[in-house]
């Protein structure tokens, strides 16, 4: 293939990843935006192997790498449940970290004798950063996962000089640049390495002060680093559309790791440095009061007897796989005439818009399933809330307890609603290790036990009023 032909076939591979954000960017024409993308990888990919960078003995080594990726991802792909999507996403972000090293240590020992003067001294300015980037993206993004998979804890591990020691690694990263910079040939290899070492604790280190509140977020932060990442590979391997590529995921997760921290009340740069310019050191009290349980029929009675129903889905929905009993449950609620919506918070789950995923993908109607802000002012004329698995979400302590370690972020104000049931197994703390004094609430019930067991309970009990519903008629005549 020419450099014309291939020239063309990358701006077409750009212009579908620009059309895939976009339709991404809304719920109704999320799809189309996933085929769009799936069409310009293709376009990419096919383009890249028939260029004349991948030649000869080239297309053996690009099948030995290719096939066995296809393979494992399509098996992962199908196999992976959306409760584990988060730690799926941010294993994905370290591999691109991992490339990125990789393509700089590469680039480095196999220089480009054709770069002389100031474009040399660009080239190694490149490889410099990108390593730094893709190292920071690497560790990371494997620290994100052990927390999101419990391998490690959820709380914010908060050393002691934290913020000196973050000084202290860019420092020692910046002075290894000289040497970098000055080596003749590949002398440069060991400060290229002593910084790779550095960087890859200083993203072990942000990421691991970070606590389970601000996890989705900083799954959306590492993601726009991946994009920096890969843009920094494309820059030391003179590839155009992995330049572009790159710049828009990293500007795109940028953009919405900034939109989060807004909702959420955070500082961004707070939440990048790792909790820079916070105390950290606050403590959560322990909730009072004595909780009320409920039973599967008092729950059905409330949903029959109400006229305005809100649904609060969490990670506790995800994990029981309850989204399609939730949204039969919806559709037999709205066709005995009563008002159902479903109230998403900003970082409800483990990832941005994992609720939304959930829903969408159980059928239920995009018009009633709004943001927190569209929907915080309809509480106090609803008469109930159904809870389900979220905690973090709906704490009262974010808005009442100036210092818990929540404090200032928005919830979702459930409590001001005239009932209040929660799904849970038990009156555990949520992700973020804070109490929920909701439980306790004299206009809250606690339904506990398995939530996916539950949902399908209210289900049936609705499903055999509906049906005695429509055999009273029949009978009568």
């Amino acid at each position: 293939m020419s450099n014309h032909v291939l020239t063309v076939a990358y701006i077409a591979a750009s212009v579908l990843f620009i059309l895939s954000l976009g339709g991404l960017a809304n719920q109704e024409t999320a799809k189309r935006g996933n085929v769009y993308g799936i069409a310009g990888m293709a376009i990419a990919f096919v383009a890249t192997a028939a260029s004349t960078a991948v030649s000869g003995s080239g297309y053996g080594v690009l099948a030995a790498a290719g096939v066995p990726a296809v393979i494992i991802g399509a098996i992962v792909a199908s196999r992976v449940a959306m409760t584990a999507m988060p730690e799926l996403v941010a294993i994905l972000h370290s591999f691109v970290g991992l490339a990125a090293v990789l393509v700089g240590v590469a680039s480095y020992l196999q220089p480009d004798h054709n770069l002389v003067g100031v474009e040399a001294t660009i080239h190694q300015l490149e490889i410099y950063i990108g390593v730094f980037i893709g190292a920071v993206t690497f560790t990371g993004s494997v620290v994100a996962f052990g927390k999101l998979r419990a391998l490690i804890t959820s709380k914010a591990v908060l050393l002691p000089g934290r913020h000196g020691l973050n000084i202290a690694l860019l420092v020692g990263t910046i002075a290894l640049g000289v040497p970098f910079m000055s080596a003749e040939g590949t002398a440069g290899l060991v400060p290229l390495m002593g910084m790779t070492a550095i960087a890859s604790v200083l993203g072990i280190h942000l990421v691991v002060a970070i606590g389970g509140a601000d996890m989705p977020v900083v799954i959306s932060i590492l993601n726009s680093y991946s994009g920096w990442a890969a843009a920094a590979a494309g820059f030391m391997l003179s590839n155009d559309l992995l330049i572009i590529t790159g710049a828009l995921v990293g500007s795109s997760g940028a953009i919405l790791s900034y939109i989060m921290c807004k909702a959420m009340n955070r500082s961004f740069i707070s939440v990048i440095l790792g909790g820079f310019g916070t105390s950290g050191g606050k403590t959560a009290k322990a909730a009072e009061g004595t909780a009320t349980a409920t039973t599967l029929e008092e729950t059905v009675e409330s949903l029959d007897a109400a006229d305005s129903v809100i649904i609060v889905p969490g990670y506790g929905m995800a994990v029981a796989q309850a989204q399609h009993a939730v949204a039969e449950i919806t559709k037999i609620l709205r066709d005995r005439g009563k008002q159902v919506r479903f109230g998403i918070h900003p970082v409800a789950g483990r990832l941005p818009g994992h609720m939304n995923v959930l829903l969408a993908e159980a059928n239920v109607p995009y018009d009633i399933v709004l943001e927190m802000e569209e929907i915080n002012d309809d509480f106090p004329e609803t008469d109930v809330v159904l809870v389900i698995g979220a905690n973090d979400t709906v704490n009262p302590s974010a808005l009442e307890d100036p210092d818990s370690p929540i404090a200032g972020m928005p919830v979702l104000e459930v409590w001001k609603a005239r009932n209040v049931i929660v799904l849970k197994r038990s009156l555990s703390p949520g992700y973020a290790g804070v109490p929920n004094p909701l439980f306790y609430k004299d206009n809250t019930q606690m339904l506990y036990g398995d939530a996916r067991a539950n949902v399908n309970g209210i289900l049936s009990q609705l499903t055999a009023t509906e049906a005695t519903s429509t055999l009273v008629p029949a009978a009568v005549g």
